[in-house]
C-alpha cells in the first residue's frame, strides 16, 4: 500500500473488493485514483535496513532493554512513538475483533502454576530443536541453522550462474553478515534438494535435521565447527510461586490457557450459549534460543488472542456470507510437501468449499485477519496464508494456517489461525474433574431404547470385595452390542468377564441384570470446539515499519514512514513558523480543539526551519501538518500539509481543523480534503 501513495480511505475500497486478484484490484484502484492524486515515486531508492534501523533507533521507536548494562537478547524497550504505535494497533485490533464480533474480553495473569501447563502438554511439548557447536559450546537453533546454510549456498549458486539471488523464502533467516556467501556452482539435483529442504522444513523432526546436518555438511557459520545432534530445548521461563519456592510456576508462554480455565464463567456470562468467542491482549514470554532477529524473534512480547468456541457438529459462521468473497493468497500443505511454495489467489468461499480450509468459521477468521492488516497498512502484495503440514501441526488440530507477512529477513508468521477441536478443555476437564461442558436444552428430545446394567450393590461387594469396582467399570463400558450379549449370557444361569489386566471373574443374575428401558434426552451435553487466532503484535508492528519505509525522491538522507492516519503515532503537527509570544494563543486554541476533536497532535516550536520540523516528523509518520504564520494570526487562516506529496492547502481555523479531524477519523481522504480547501500557492497567507 505504502509503495503506491494510497490513503487509507482507499483501503477499505481495496478490502470491499470481490472479485480479481489482490494485486490486479489493488493496481487497478491505484490507476484510478493516479489521475486526480499526484503520485510519489516510492522507490526511487532499493529499501535499505541499515538506514531504517538508523531511524528507528535515533528516533527511539525502541532500542535494546538494559542498554547501559550491555543488554540482553531478545529484549526491547519502546519509546514514545514505538509505544504509541502499538497501542494505536492494540486499539483497531479491539474495535476490529472484539468490539465488532462482540467478544468477551479478559485479562489473566501471567504467573501460572506448573500443573497447568503439565496438563495443557507444554511442559512436555513446547520445545525447538537446538544444536551446539562441539568446539565453542555456542548454541544454536537447528532449523535455523538448516535455513541458513542452505539459503547462503543457494545464493552463491545464482551468484556463480550470473543470475540474481532471490529473496529469502522463510522467516527463519540470517542477518546476511552472519552467514559468508561462497559463489560456487551447484549440481542441479543438489539445488532441487536444497530447494525441497527448505520448502519443509518445518516438517522436520529432530533426528530428520541432524541426518541433515551429516548429510549436507553443515556446520555453525560462526566457526565453520562442527555442531552436535539435535536436542529439545523447552521455551518456557520457569519460576516458582511463594516464598519457600513450594509451587513451581512458569511464566506463560501465551495467553490461552486463561481463556480455557475460564471458560464455566465465560459461558455462563454469555447465558450458556455457544458460539461466542473470549479476547485477550497481554504479555507472554518464550526463551529463544538466538534470539537475532530484532522484534522478529523476542523473549518478552505481547500478543492478541482469540478463543472462538463453537458447536463441535456446526462450524459455519453466521457473518461468513459476508466475506466469503474476501481474496486470500494461500500456501497449501500439499504444494509445500511436493517441496514448491507457489500460492493461489482463492476466495474464501472458494476455500471452504473445496476443503482448502476446514470450515467456515476458520475461513471467516482468515478473511478477518486479513482485512486487519490491509487496514493498518501492510501492503497486500506481501501478505500469504501458509498451510500447516502434518508434522509442523498439533497433533489435536484440524487445520491451521499462518498469515506470513514479507519483510527483508523473509516471510514471518505473524498470526497464527487453528482450529484446535476440543483438546484444550477436554485435558482440563480431565485432569481437574470439573466438567467444561455446555449443556443445550433440546427442543425435541430425544427418545430412545438401551441395554442398562443394573447392580446388586451388596452382593458384588460382598462376593468381589476390591476387585468389585473393576468389575463394574469393565461392564459399564460396554457398547450396545456388548451388553445384549452379556445379558444373553445371564440368561444362561452365568458368564464371565475379563477386566484390564487379565483377570477373569465369573457373573450371576444374582450380582447384574441387565434390562432394555427407554430413555428421553431433553439435554445435549458437548465439548465445544476452539478457532483460535493468536496474533504476535511486535512483528505485526516491525513489518508494517518496513513496509511503510521509504526515501525522498530527491535526497535519500529524508526517510518517511507512511504510516496510515488510523495507527500513526501522531495525526497532526502544529508548526508556528516562530516561536514568538504572538502564536501562542492560536497554538494553545488549535492544540485544544484537536484534543476535543480526538486528535492526537504535537507543538514543534523549536528554532529549526519549518522544512526540517516537516521532515523529522516525517520520519515518525506524522500523515498531516497545520502551519501558523503571521497571516493566521491577522486572518484565522492555517495551511494543511499532507506528508507524502508534501501538498499544502488553505482554510479558516475551524475549516481546516474539521478537515484533519476527518481525515484522522477515515471519513475523507487527501483527495476530498483537496475539493474542500483550496490549494496553498504561498502567496495567500503571506
Amino acid at each position: 500500500m505504502a509503495g503506491l501513495g494510497m490513503t487509507q480511505h482507499n483501503v477499505s475500497k481495496i478490502l470491499r473488493l470481490s472479485s480479481g486478484s489482490i494485486s490486479k484490484s489493488f493496481l487497478c484502484l491505484h490507476r484510478r485514483y493516479s489521475s486526480i492524486m499526484p503520485v510519489v515515486n516510492k522507490t526511487a531508492h532499493e529499501f535499505d535496513k541499515p538506514r531504517l534501523e538508523a531511524l528507528l533507533n535515533r528516533r527511539f521507536f525502541y532500542a535494546p532493554a538494559f542498554e547501559i548494562y550491555g543488554g540482553v537478547a531478545g529484549l526491547y524497550d519502546y519509546g514514545p512513538p514505538g509505544s504509541s504505535l502499538q497501542a494505536n494497533i492494540i486499539a483497531e485490533w479491539r474495535k476490529h475483533f472484539i468490539i465488532e464480533d462482540h467478544m468477551l474480553e479478559l485479562d489473566t495473569t501471567i504467573m501460572t502454576p506448573a500443573p497447568v501447563f503439565e496438563t495443557s502438554g507444554h511442559v512436555a511439548r513446547f520445545a525447538d530443536w537446538m544444536v551446539k557447536d562441539i568446539k565453542t559450546g555456542d548454541v544454536l537453533r537447528a532449523d535455523h541453522l538448516v535455513a541458513n546454510v542452505l539459503e547462503a549456498r543457494l545464493a552463491g549458486d545464482k551468484e556463480a550462474r550470473g543470475l540474481a539471488a532471490a529473496p529469502p523464502t522463510e522467516d527463519k533467516k540470517r542477518k546476511k553478515k552472519n552467514v559468508k556467501t561462497t559463489v560456487v556452482k551447484l549440481e542441479d539435483d543438489v539445488v532441487k534438494e536444497y530447494e525441497i529442504i527448505l520448502a519443509q522444513l518445518d516438517n522436520y523432526t529432530g533426528t530428520q535435521i541432524g541426518e541433515l546436518c551429516r548429510k549436507h555438511n553443515l556446520r555453525n557459520p560462526d566457526t565453520d565447527n562442527e555442531v552436535s545432534e539435535p536436542q529439545l530445548f523447552n521455551l518456557m521461563f520457569a519460576s516458582s510461586i511463594g516464598p519457600t519456592g513450594q509451587h513451581p510456576g512458569f511464566l506463560r508462554p501465551e495467553t490461552a490457557q486463561g481463556h480455557f480455565l475460564n471458560f464455566s464463567r465465560l459461558l455462563e456470562f454469555n447465558n450458556g450459549r455457544v458460539p461466542f468467542a473470549s479476547a485477550q491482549i497481554g504479555r507472554s514470554f518464550r526463551n529463544e534460543i538466538s534470539p537475532r532477529a530484532g522484534l522478529l524473534r523476542v523473549r518478552e512480547f505481547t500478543m492478541a488472542e482469540i478463543e472462538h468456541y463453537v458447536d463441535p457438529e456446526d462450524k459455519n459462521h453466521e457473518r461468513f456470507d459476508e466475506f466469503r468473497n474476501v481474496q486470500l493468497v494461500l500456501l497449501d500443505r500439499h504444494v509445500q510437501e511436493a517441496g514448491g511454495n507457489k500460492t493461489k489467489i482463492m476466495t474464501v468461499g472458494e476455500a471452504v468449499e473445496n476443503g482448502t480450509i476446514a470450515n467456515e468459521t476458520l475461513g471467516y477468521f482468515l478473511a478477518r485477519i486479513s482485512q486487519f492488516l490491509l487496514k493498518i497498512g501492510i501492503n497486500p502484495e506481501r501478505l500469504r496464508f501458509r498451510q500447516h503440514m502434518a508434522n509442523e501441526m498439533a497433533h489435536y488440530a484440524t487445520d491451521c494456517w499462518d498469515a506470513e507477512i514479507h519483510n527483508s529477513t523473509g516471510w514471518t508468521e505473524c498470526v497464527g489461525c487453528a482450529d484446535r477441536a476440543a483438546y484444550d478443555l477436554t485435558v482440563h476437564s480431565n485432569k481437574t474433574g470439573q466438567p467444561l461442558v455446555v449443556r443445550q436444552a433440546l427442543k425435541d428430545p430425544i427418545i430412545t431404547e438401551k441395554e442398562i446394567p443394573e447392580w446388586n450393590k451388596k452382593v458384588l461387594g460382598k462376593t468381589y470385595k476390591q476387585d468389585a469396582g473393576i468389575i463394574q467399570k469393565e461392564v459399564e463400558l460396554m457398547d450396545q452390542e456388548q451388553l445384549t450379549k452379556l445379558k444373553g449370557e445371564l440368561a444362561q444361569g452365568k458368564t464371565a468377564i475379563t477386566v484390564s489386566g487379565g483377570a477373569t471373574f465369573e457373573l450371576t443374575p444374582e450380582v447384574l441384570t441387565i434390562d432394555r428401558k427407554t430413555l428421553k434426552q431433553s439435554v445435549r451435553e458437548f465439548t465445544p470446539n476452539v478457532i483460535e487466532p493468536s496474533f504476535g503484535i511486535g512483528r505485526i508492528l516491525y513489518t508494517l515499519l518496513e513496509h511503510s519505509y521509504w526515501c525522498r525522491e530527491d535526497d535519500v538522507e529524508r526517510g518517511v514512514l507512511s504510516l496510515p492516519p488510523l495507527v500513526a503515532p501522531t495525526k497532526v503537527l502544529v508548526v508556528p513558523i516562530s516561536a514568538r509570544d504572538e502564536f501562542n494563543p492560536l497554538v494553545k486554541e488549535v492544540s485544544s480543539k484537536l484534543r476535543k476533536a480526538g486528535v492526537f497532535s504535537r507543538v514543534d516550536d523549536s528554532n529549526t526551519s519549518i522544512g526540517k520540523r516537516y521532515a523529522r516528523n516525517d520520519e515518525l509518520g506524522t500523515p498531516y501538518g497545520i502551519t501558523i504564520d503571521f497571516a493566521s494570526v491577522q486572518n484565522r487562516t492555517m495551511t494543511l500539509r499532507e506528508r507524502d506529496t508534501t501538498q499544502q492547502r488553505i482554510g479558516s481555523v475551524d475549516e481546516v481543523i474539521g478537515v484533519v479531524t476527518e481525515l484522522v477519523d477515515g471519513g475523507i481522504d487527501w483527495d476530498e480534503a483537496c475539493k474542500r480547501l483550496p490549494a496553498y500557492d504561498g502567496v495567500q497567507a503571506v
